[in-house]
This record gives structure tokens, sequence and C-alpha cells, in this order.
């Protein structure tokens, strides 16, 4: 059985929602309306892109099958690219990187689909974040609830993904094994082939989506390579040597958006540029009044989070990024940026966002009439069952008790307001918040016994929260999504792609 794609809406912050939800906002490029827009963004695209981008960046993409044809069509000038990202994630990372990247190939078909301008998905992969803290843990479930799986760290944090050394995986592979239900499904396979001991972490990361993504028409781009720093460095050098024109440009913009109310996704740090240089202990921004005159020819330089989608959409003919809320948050702070180096301002469009209801999980809810909603609340779900199926005679006295301390308080203050005020408002309410306690607390024994009886039902309700609500946390960040690739293969990437259309239709 295929499972249920549940389409839902991206939980925006403040700034975002207002201009992802249709508000005009200086800060953000206005995304283009109907075939004629689409087309007039990709002809500026390709105006400002040279037409050998793809041979300087292959040696970073290195895709093939479908993906390849892809990019071949949009080459030279032809056509153009929808990216999305993300830094590093274990054995992947969760869903939604598999949401993130379904969301761009579903924009890109549908950009294509309108305008006739060849255009192909591109995944960039962020190994040069040096975020092991963030690349290092995943959840997985099983019958019962969810486990986080977290690798240890083989050798001191600092280097780039690109560079920190995997280690020893094994015991994490044989619960995703465990989780999948078997270790011999090809994709099990794939990752325990990838995630050898030898591999880094970024590594591992970019081989894997490579050969999940290039049958889909997806190519990854490894952000670390080689070909992407030597492609970058000359915006990463205009960046330094007009440091404190940015830097002005970026405070204004920032008192802007905390003048309309909104809080900055990103922090400015006084004194520092938008560009990290590599050194011996990791990665660190250069100070702006280094200038670029101070920085040693061979140097390994790279963006800051607020330059990269400026540098991205400066090498490839990006048409359109697909982001979540954290990254549409944040472009509301790169306009100036781009404004102050004379380059394209990057266009943002939300990414299509789901939860994942497993034929087993969907019964569960059946049979317990709970909302997938309802699981949220780690103890919401299991109280309001207990209290439902408590006997009907228990229940209602409980409920007749609760009534009779709120009707004794109210005549017992009235009757003391008649006389000499012997016992006051306040003493009244004291004494019936006291007594309202002590049921509380009875009524919480008696549904806790009845837990402790019906454990099986328990069992199955932690058995949905796992899934839909890992860890208390939403499902399409926490779990990783090997094992539902593993138990439904293509139908599921299918179901989702066709969701994720509908929503890419409508972005257009």
């Amino acid at each position: 059985m295929t499972p249920e794609i549940i389409s839902q809406p991206l939980a925006l912050p403040g700034v975002a929602h207002a201009a992802m939800s249709g508000q005009a906002d200086p800060r953000y490029l206005q995304r283009p309306s109907g075939k004629a827009g689409w087309v007039e963004r990709a002809n500026a695209v390709n105006a400002s892109v040279g037409s050998d981008w793809l041979e300087r960046l292959r040696p970073a993409i290195q895709t093939g099958g479908e993906a390849e044809s892809r990019l071949s069509r949009v080459a030279g000038g032809k056509g153009v690219v929808v990216t999305t990202g993300q830094q590093p994630g274990l054995f992947g990372g969760p869903i939604y990187t598999l949401s993130k990247a379904l969301s761009a190939l579903a924009l890109a078909n549908a950009i294509e689909k309108l305008t006739g301008v060849p255009t192909a998905p591109v995944f960039w992969a962020a190994t040069d974040d040096t975020d092991f803290r963030e690349a290092s843990k995943v959840a997985v479930s099983f019958p019962g609830g969810a486990r986080e799986l977290v690798l240890e760290a083989a050798e001191p944090a600092g280097p780039s993904m690109s560079e920190m050394k995997l280690g020893d995986v094994a015991a994490l592979l044989a619960e995703v094994n465990a989780a999948s239900g078997s270790a011999a499904d090809p994709i099990t396979a794939l990752v325990a082939r990838m995630y050898g001991s030898s591999a880094t972490v970024g590594g591992a990361y970019v081989g894997l989506l490579r050969e999940l993504f290039a049958p889909l028409g997806i190519s990854v781009l490894d952000a670390s390579h080689e070909a992407v720093r030597e492609t970058s460095l000359p915006l990463l050098k205009t960046a330094l040597g007009k440091g404190e024109d940015i830097a002005q440009a970026i405070a204004a913009n920032n008192a802007s958006i905390e003048k309309d109310g909104f809080e900055l996704q990103v922090q400015d740090v006084a004194g520092l540029s938008l560009v990290f240089e590599k050194t011996p202990t990791g990665r660190k921004r250069i100070p702006r009044k280094r200038g670029a005159r101070d920085i040693p020819p061979g140097s390994d330089l790279g963006p800051n989070v607020l330059l990269r989608p400026i540098v991205e959409r400066q090498i490839l003919p990006t048409v359109a990024y697909v982001g979540g809320p954290a990254e549409i948050a944040y472009f509301a702070q790169l306009a100036p940026i781009a404004d102050a180096l004379g380059v394209p301002r990057p266009l943002i469009v939300p990414r299509w966002s789901c939860t994942i209801v497993e034929p087993h999980v969907r019964r569960i809810l059946d049979k317990t009439g709970m909302t997938a909603a309802e699981l949220q609340d780690p103890h919401a779900a299991e109280a309001r069952l207990a209290r439902e199926q408590l006997p009907e005679p228990l229940s209602r006295e409980i409920s007749a008790m609760r009534d009779s301390i709120q009707e004794r308080a109210a005549a017992l203050s009235a009757a003391s307001s008649e006389g000499d005020s012997l016992a006051t408002k306040a003493v009244v309410e004291g004494l019936r918040r006291n007594l309202a306690h002590r049921v509380d607390r009875f009524e919480r024994r008696v549904v806790a016994a009845w837990k402790r009886r019906n454990a099986e039902l328990m069992h199955d309700v932690a058995t949905a929260r796992g899934s839909l609500f890992p860890l208390g946390r939403p499902q399409e960040r926490t779990l990783s999504f090997v094992p539902f690739l593993a138990r439904y293969g293509r139908k599921l990437q299918e179901a989702m792609l066709e969701q994720a259309s509908e929503h890419a239709e409508q972005l257009l």
C-alpha cells in the first residue's frame, strides 16, 4: 500500500509570512506571474550568467542519467535552473531533504511546461558547512516510538563536512535497517555502501543524494568542490572590497525589519565581513578591515549564509530558489547586499511541505478516533482516550463532584458575605481550588490505572506519535526518509511529486 501524503502549509515567521502571502515587500524580489512573467524572468537570468557556466561547474556536479540529460538541455544559455539545498544530514537527513528536492523538480517541470524554456532542478549540497551537530542526528520510528540516531565525532569539530571523517556507523546503520524492515533492500544497501567508515560526512551525503536523485532528473552540486570556490572567488573578493558599504546597507535594512515588528533571522556581527576563510582550526569570518587586498593568493574562501544565495544566483542561471521557513526569513536581509555588490537579487519561493501517514499509522488513528494533530501534545491523546473509556458511573461521579465543589463554594462565599465576613472571598476561592486540585489528582490516578490496564492501546498511540511527531518534533524535520523509501520506493516518490506539482502550479 502507498502511504497517505498530507500537504501542509509552511509555518512561516513574521516577515516571511507577509511576503509569501502575496503582500508586496521591497525586501523580496517579486515572484513572476503567468507565462509572460516567467519567460521574462528566464531571459533576464540567462542574460546575467555566462553560457559556459555548466562547463565551469561540471566537476562539482558530476551527474548522470536523466539529471545529466536535463542539464544538457539547459546548458549554453538555452535554459535555467530551479535550485534548493541543505547542509549535510546523517543518512541523507530528514524527510524535508526529499521534500525540498521534489519541490524543485516539480517547479522546474511546471516552468518548462508553462514557458517552453528548458528548466532543470539542482540541489545545492552545502558540504562546506561546519555544523557537525546539525549533520550528526536523525531519527527513525519503530513500534512504540521513535529513536534518535547520533553520530559520534570521529575527530575534533571544526573542519567542513566535506572533510569531517565519518567513522564507524555500523551500529547506526543497523538501526536504520531495523526501522526499514530489511538490510537487503536496495535503498538500505545503497546507504551502507555510501556511508562506509572511510567516507566523510559531506561525501557520503552527496554520494547518496546523487544516486537517489539522478534518476528523477535532479542534479546535486557539491558546494565545497574547488570548481565552486574558483567560480565564486571574484564575487567573494568584491564582497570583501565593499565590506563597509555592505555593512551599512545591512544595518539600515535590519533596522527597517525590526521597526516593522519582525525578528531578524540572521544577526549581524560587528566588524566581520560576509566571507569565510578556511584556517587550520576551521572556517572563520574575515574581518572587514582586512579587505580583499590582504587575502593571500590561494586562500580558501566561502560565503556566509546571507551571501551564499547571492553567490549561487551569480554562478548558476537560477530562475528561483525553493526554500523553507528559515530561508525565506533570511532572504528578507539579502536585497541590500546584492544591490551593494551590483548583482541581481535572488528570487525565493516557498517549498512544498508534507506529512507521511503510513497505513499502519492510519489504522491506529481510525481505531482510536484521533487526529494527527492531537499527537503533537505528548499526553493529550492518551488522557482523552482514557477519559472517554472510563466506566460511565465513575466519570459521571467525578464530574458531579466538580460541579458540587463549584456550587458549594459559591454558596459558602455568598453566606460569608451576608454574615460577618468571617471567611473572605479569597479564602473561599483558595478552598475551592484546593478541593478541585484533589479531584483532578484523583482523576489522573484513575486515568493512569486505566492506561496500565490498556498497555497495548497506549503502545499503538506511542507508535503513531513516533511516526507523526517523533520526539515531540514535526515528522518532516526529524525522521529519516530512508526507511520510507525502503518500504514504499518509487510509489512514495510519485505520490509526493504529484502533490508537490500541485503546489508548484499555484506558484506560477
